[in-house]
């Protein structure tokens, strides 16, 4: 049983390797992988995006993007109302988001499923019928946050996942994707081993896929056991076996075959992320939030990089997100 510090340090670890993958894919994101090679070589470090790059445009080396921002909103919504979820009090959380975006004149707003079911939703229709078209990576992307609050108690877990996920990605690909991202994070700050918090994960996977709309992949476990497979033939077979673009089906399995070719290093990892092409900063991101929680760290120097560059609250977010946690336990025991 992992301890109150170590649970404490492994939630840290994965909202800074979430920033972490998300800032060091942020100049490559959108670009083909030979573009991406072209214009920067191995990204190793941290970069500042080529002038007039077509989404990261306006930011600096290290700085985060929506992955990040969305996930400690969620985070924030999830600790000032732990018991249940207010859908239009979600959209709100998004359009607001988005504006302060605009206002800085940046341009990584809502991805393509979240503006679709926001839309809808403030024009009327129902929060079960708005996200019944999102297969996209927009929920697994930001859904550390339940991994981080629920324990590994799966019919829980997965109930949880569904729910956030219900107004923008209410449809079987992206829940089983964001299932899968979340109970390997919750395994990994309950002390489990990577290929304990695999088996679970592939099993959250399996639930999460009988929920929502049968819309998209309808077996995303088998696609993530195939990005496993694949991933011990190395980097070029996996990333392309798999693809990395924003389709759940896409990026979720290939962080999963990324975090087993890395063995969990974390920094291995978000290289490897970083130069995938494509969603980078999306794949960077989940990846470095699996590995934050199986104990994997960011760099001194590059965690002091990505707290200067950004205004990120990850500790009191983090523990915020565990006393959740310890308190669902108690009740689990009660």
């Amino acid at each position: 049983m992992t301890t109150t510090a170590a649970a404490r340090a492994r939630a840290i670890s994965t909202l800074l390797g979430l920033a972490a993958g998300d800032a060091l894919g942020m100049p490559a994101q959108t670009l083909p992988r030979a573009e991406a090679r072209a214009r920067y070589g191995r990204i190793e470090r941290f970069l500042a995006p080529f002038e007039g790059h077509p989404v990261s445009h306006g930011l600096k080396a290290a700085q985060v993007t929506d992955d990040t921002e969305q996930t400690l909103l969620l985070a924030k919504r999830l600790i000032a109302q732990p018991d249940t979820f207010d859908d239009a009090g979600w959209a709100r959380d998004l359009l607001e988001w988005e504006a302060e975006i605009r206002a800085k004149g940046l341009a990584d707003l809502l991805g393509p499923s979240s503006r679709r079911a926001i839309d809808a939703l403030l024009a009327g229709a129902s929060p079960e019928e708005t996200g019944k078209a999102g297969t996209t990576n927009g929920a697994a992307m930001r859904i550390s946050p339940i991994g981080l609050m629920m324990p590994p108690s799966r019919p829980a877990l997965v109930a949880r996942v569904a729910r956030t996920c219900r107004v923008t990605h209410n449809t079987g690909e992206a829940i089983a994707a964001a299932a899968a991202v979340a109970m390997l994070i919750s395994c990994g700050i309950a002390g489990q081993s990577l290929e304990q918090a695999l088996s679970a994960a592939l099993l959250a996977c399996r639930d999460g896929q009988a929920l929502g709309f049968a819309v998209g992949e309808p077996d995303m476990a088998a696609r993530i056991e195939l990005a496993l497979t694949l991933a011990e033939q190395g980097e070029e077979a996996l990333i392309a076996g798999i693809g990395t673009s924003v389709a759940s089906r896409e990026s979720v399995p290939v962080a999963f075959g990324i975090l087993k070719l890395a063995r969990g290093d974390l920094w291995t990892a978000l290289v490897i992320a970083a130069n995938a092409g494509d969603d980078t900063d999306t794949i960077g991101a989940i990846v470095g939030s699996m590995c934050g929680a199986l104990g994997g760290t960011v760099p001194a120097q590059a965690a002091a990089q990505v707290m200067a560059a950004n205004d990120l609250d990850i500790e009191r977010i983090a523990d915020g997100l565990l006393a959740l946690r310890a308190h669902a336990v108690q009740g689990a025991v009660a």
